[in-house]
Parts: structure tokens; C-alpha cells; sequence
């Protein structure tokens, strides 16, 4: 990944063939060590589970920072919702507000109090969505009030939630980057615990002028497809196509700017790029661009402006570009087929 394309906020030796500074090498021993001795406990029994007595899928991932977890949890939601199951979604709810609250999350809850994700989850999918530090407390509460399946969105590393279905989602262009634990390098667990997920999903959103990277053995391959344009004040969508040819801003506050933005010219957009970083909380500062071109957003981006009262900033220019996941029916024929034995016993 060239200095171009790195991420706001992320080292330049996580993804790019630099030296790794020794006093990351010597915290990421200890990180290591750490982490380990916790895995360990919880694998001994020391450290108590928790099951909600419904089945439970946790999707996530052994890096730090976005892969494409949250449109393969929506992907995963609706899928469920078509087989007849009454899925729940528990999530930490990053970034948000009254952290330590635990609240549920309704489509028009405020982001800053929901998060961004969970927010666009409850959106996009209709399902009940639980936040909460503790996600072993919110499948619970999600498992009480009806649901049974519950979907945990970025839980991989929390142990305290039992499971019993791991998604584990890798960026098929910078898959594990240099392959050291943090802060020396991207993983949050070592390579080899991935070999115990049950599914591996590879995102093959590839750079611009890069070929998508292709599934290995175990691995199954998820695309993401954008093809409309939605105004945020309102009005009908429009094909993203009809932007070709045209230059735009394009905003990305994500896990990885850049996959966004080469999506975008992947249709021949000619793109202004504006990262910032994940989880980004915009105000009318951040858009004074100094040229009135249409402004192409992630949906999850687009979720945290507001659209009406004094603090709106958003104009007829604004548009959000929502993303869905596709994923071989082989993928989902597997996935349920493990999922109903959970449920039986």
C-alpha cells in the first residue's frame, strides 16, 4: 500500500515493506503474551462464557480496522430473515456516545448515541439491534426478546460471548500486512487463529489497477457491488454509472478509504479522495471543499449527517452509495446447514 492509499491514523510499516520500530516490536511481544495468556484462560474454563441459549454467529476479524465486516453482517441478517429465522445483531457500538449504556438501536436513533454501523444495520435490515459493552449481556437481552439467532458484529476477540458459528472476514488486497501483532503491525491475534473460524470470507474489493485477490483453499470469496447513487435530502436514486466521466468528492471516514474510493473509479469516476478516519464524527467544516461538485459518501458516512435542523450541513449535492455484500449460495447452504444443527441440539 503506497503512502497515497494509507489509511488515516495507520502506521506506514503495517502495509508498506518499512522498517517496524523496536519499541513496537517490544509492545507487541507484550501485546502478544497478553492476549495469549487471555485466550488461554478462556480456553481452560478460568474465565466464564456466556450463552443466551440461542444459536450465535459472531463476524469478525483477526486486524485491526474495517474488512467489510458490517455489509457481510447485513448480507448474513437478511439471508437469515429469508429463511425464516428472527435474527438479533449485538454490537459494542463503537464510537459512540454513553459508552458504557447499554441501549437499543432503532433506525432513526441518533449515530452518536447508537453508532454508526449499528445504526445503518437497524436500517438496512429491519432487525432488532442491541449495543452494549458486554456483548454477552446483549445477545441475552436479544435472545429474551425473541430472537433466535443472534448475529454479533465484530466480536471475534470477545471471548465472554460463547458461540458457536466464527466468520472470520479478510481485505483481499491487504489480507494480514506485514503479519505482526499489534502495535508492530495489523493483527489482533496471530495468523493461526484463523484456522479455527468455521468460515473465512475473502473481500476481493481489489485497489484500482490491482487485480482482486483471489480465494485460497478454505477461503470463500465476497464481492462488494455499488450501482446506485441515493440524494440524503430525499428524491430517486440514481445509477452510480451516470457519475462516469464526471469528477466528484468522494468522502470515506471507513477502515480503508481507499477501497471505497477505487470502487468508485473502478465505474470511471473521477475522484476527489477525502479520508478520514474511521468512525469520523463531520461537521460543515469538513466539507468546505472549495469546488461544488456532487459529494459521493459511504452509507455508513452518510448516516451521521444531519439532515434537518439548525446543525444540518447536508445539500442537494449529498449522496450515499450503499454497498451490498454477494456471496456463493454455496457459502449460504453450508453456513445454514451448521447453523440448524446448533439449533436442533
Amino acid at each position: 500500500m503506497s503512502g497515497a492509499e494509507r489509511r488515516p491514523g495507520v502506521p506506514g510499516f503495517w502495509y508498506d515493506d518499512l522498517p517496524v520500530p523496536a519499541s513496537a516490536r517490544l509492545l507487541s511481544g507484550l501485546y502478544g503474551a497478553l492476549t495469549g495468556l487471555r485466550r488461554s484462560l478462556y480456553r481452560k474454563g478460568l474465565l466464564r462464557r456466556r450463552h443466551p441459549g440461542v444459536p450465535v454467529v459472531v463476524v469478525g476479524n483477526i486486524t485491526a480496522g474495517g474488512a467489510g465486516k458490517t455489509p457481510l453482517t447485513i448480507a448474513l441478517v437478511q439471508r437469515l430473515q429469508q429463511e425464516g429465522w428472527k435474527p438479533g445483531v449485538a454490537s459494542r457500538g463503537y464510537g459512540r456516545d454513553e459508552a458504557k449504556t447499554a441501549r437499543w438501536v432503532e433506525r432513526d436513533t441518533d449515530p452518536r448515541l447508537g453508532g454508526d454501523e449499528p445504526v445503518l444495520i437497524a436500517r438496512r435490515t429491519g432487525a432488532p439491534v442491541r449495543v452494549d459493552r458486554d456483548r454477552a449481556a446483549a445477545a441475552r437481552a436479544l435472545a429474551e426478546a425473541g430472537c433466535d439467532v443472534i448475529v454479533c458484529d465484530d466480536g471475534l476477540q470477545h471471548y465472554r460471548l460463547a458461540r458457536d458459528i466464527e466468520i472470520e472476514v479478510i481485505d483481499g488486497r491487504r489480507r494480514y500486512g506485514n503479519g505482526q501483532l499489534l502495535p508492530a503491525g495489523p493483527l489482533r491475534e496471530p495468523p493461526e487463529r484463523a484456522a479455527s473460524c468455521d468460515f473465512r470470507v475473502v473481500n476481493l474489493a481489489g485497489a484500482a489497477g490491482e487485480p482482486a485477490a483471489s480465494s485460497g483453499f478454505g477461503e470463500w470469496p465476497m464481492r462488494l457491488i455499488a450501482d446506485q447513487a441515493t440524494p440524503l435530502l430525499g428524491g430517486r436514486s440514481l445509477p452510480l454509472a451516470s457519475f462516469a466521466g464526471r469528477r466528484v468528492h468522494a468522502v470515506a471516514g471507513t477502515g480503508d478509504p481507499e477501497r471505497y474510493f477505487a470502487m468508485l473509479r473502478g465505474v470511471g469516476i473521477a475522484v476527489v479522495p477525502h479520508a478520514f478516519a474511521d468512525h469520523h464524527r463531520y461537521v460543515a467544516e469538513d466539507f468546505g471543499f472549495g469546488s461544488k461538485l456532487p459529494v459521493l459518501m459511504t452509507e455508513k458516512d452518510a448516516v451521521k449527517l444531519t439532515l434537518d435542523g439548525p446543525d444540518a450541513f447536508a445539500t442537494d449535492a449529498h449522496y450515499s452509495v450503499p454497498v451490498r455484500a454477494e456471496l456463493p449460495e454455496a457459502l449460504w447452504v453450508a453456513l445454514l446447514d451448521k447453523l440448524a444443527a446448533h439449533r436442533r441440539r
